[in-house]
């Protein structure tokens, strides 16, 4: 009988397994270097900048799968934000050095008192590889790293290699203003939209190409460096695809974007997030997917958020009491927001409109009224200092409009060149 469970049971997961594949419209560049037979790190001594979502179609960690290749030799692993094997929580510090218990490949932090490579750490190197799933946000730390790894491979001649990955946002979107001087940080490192419409490796080609990696030069003056840089490609991505339509199976990219809808609705209120005086759903069960707050009627939010008419979006009145975070053990009203048309929703912009909305029910809503920490926190994440101040006198959305689109209309244009897929 255990032999009949047995046999039945395997059966079944092949199936399982067979159909998932089946489904699988995108091959990843891990999958793709495993398919040509390793072929761009071959005979290579190789560093592996990665965390848990570089992963291969089976669930298989790209560290393990370099360093089972044949005539391939992984001596080194770098840890972004969160860590190589995603055991720290957002914006807690790596360990500097330690070894990875699975493999006994020493481990590097990037996100610890420095947050680049040393060049001793890439001395014996022939080419540092970088394959994490990002989320198409500049604020989110992993393209900083991604930028920071380039700066050294050029200073120190070593090949960079990019396995690229989708984009969850799509490759037409891209939306919000860049980044003033003035505000450049971990957060925002790049002039760039805060959401850029390209891949990972369509953006480290970007950075290469227009001269986006500084270092410091002689008399104070920053100098641009470009790394020797080679981009696995995707199979099968397309730049209308959402992560939906790529049939892969998601890997949490940090602790707050378990699913591919948190990653949709990162930049439609993460900006709002670092205010800190209303609730994006970090700390409740719908992280970056709600707007609420204290004393709100909740159906008069949704009922004038609908009003909106905003495209590809609905909201739902929604109650809630979070567990942790800064409106803890509150009772809150807000809205539930929810896609129903990828292609055409605006997600950036929710934000300020929902702050507009609040501010007619609420004539002392003053989301700005917060410590000078919070934002300074604002200003970075939005990347310009002018947004706050406009947007700040009458809390709507045309005050800012332009400041907000003109940028990212010139840069998507100005992008199309990198553009792989």
């Amino acid at each position: 009988m255990k032999s009949v469970l047995h046999i039945f049971t395997t059966f079944l997961l092949l199936a399982t397994v067979q159909g998932y594949l089946a489904a699988q419209q995108v091959r990843t560049g891990i999958d793709v270097l495993e398919e040509n037979g390793f072929e761009q790190v071959r005979g290579k001594r190789i560093g592996l900048v990665t965390n848990p979502t570089g992963v291969d179609r089976y669930l298989n960690s790209t560290i393990d799968v370099l360093f089972n290749a044949p005539d391939v030799e992984l001596v080194a692993l770098f840890g972004p934000e969160h860590g190589v094997r995603g055991n720290a929580h957002a914006g807690e510090h790596v360990d500097e050095a330690a070894v990875d218990q699975r493999t006994g490949v020493p481990i590097f932090s990037l996100y610890g008192r420095t947050r680049m490579p040393s060049s001793d750490q890439l001395e014996d190197l022939d080419a540092i590889v970088y394959d994490i799933q990002d989320i198409g946000c500049r604020s989110y730390t992993y393209i900083s790293t991604m930028g920071n790894v380039m700066k050294v491979a050029a200073m120190e001649d070593v090949e960079m290699i990019i396995l690229d990955r989708p984009n969850p946002l799509g490759g037409l979107r891209v939306e919000g203003p860049g980044v003033e001087d003035s505000l450049i940080s971990f957060v925002g490192q790049y002039n760039i939209p805060y959401v850029y419409g390209l891949t990972c490796g369509e953006l480290a080609m970007l950075l290469n190409e227009e001269g986006m990696l500084k270092v410091p030069g002689s008399r104070g003056q920053d100098s641009t460096v470009k790394c020797r840089l080679t981009v696995v490609r995707m199979e099968g991505w397309t730049r209308d695809m959402s992560w939906d339509d790529t049939g892969l199976m998601w890997v949490p990219t940090s602790p707050h974007i378990p699913t591919p809808e948190a990653a949709y609705l990162y930049p439609a209120t993460g900006i709002l997030g670092e205010l800190g005086c209303l609730s994006t759903g970090i700390g409740y069960t719908l992280p970056f997917g709600m707007i609420a707050c204290e004393g709100m009627d909740a159906d008069l939010l949704a009922s004038r958020m609908n009003a909106l008419y905003l495209p590809g979006l609905l909201f739902r009145p929604i109650y809630a009491t979070p567990f942790y975070g800064s409106l803890k053990g509150r009772n809150i009203g807000g809205v539930q927001i929810y896609i129903t048309d990828f292609g055409t929703a605006r997600l950036s912009e929710i934000q300020f409109y929902a702050m507009e909305v609040i501010a007619g029910i609420k004539p002392d809503f003053k989301p700005f009224d917060v410590p000078a920490s919070r934002l300074e926190m604002f200003d970075k994440v939005t990347g310009s200092k002018s947004i706050r101040q406009e947007f700040g006198k009458r809390l709507r959305y045309e005050d800012i409009f332009s400041l907000w689109n003109d940028f990212s209309v010139k840069f998507q244009k100005m992008s199309e060149k990198y553009h792989l897929y």
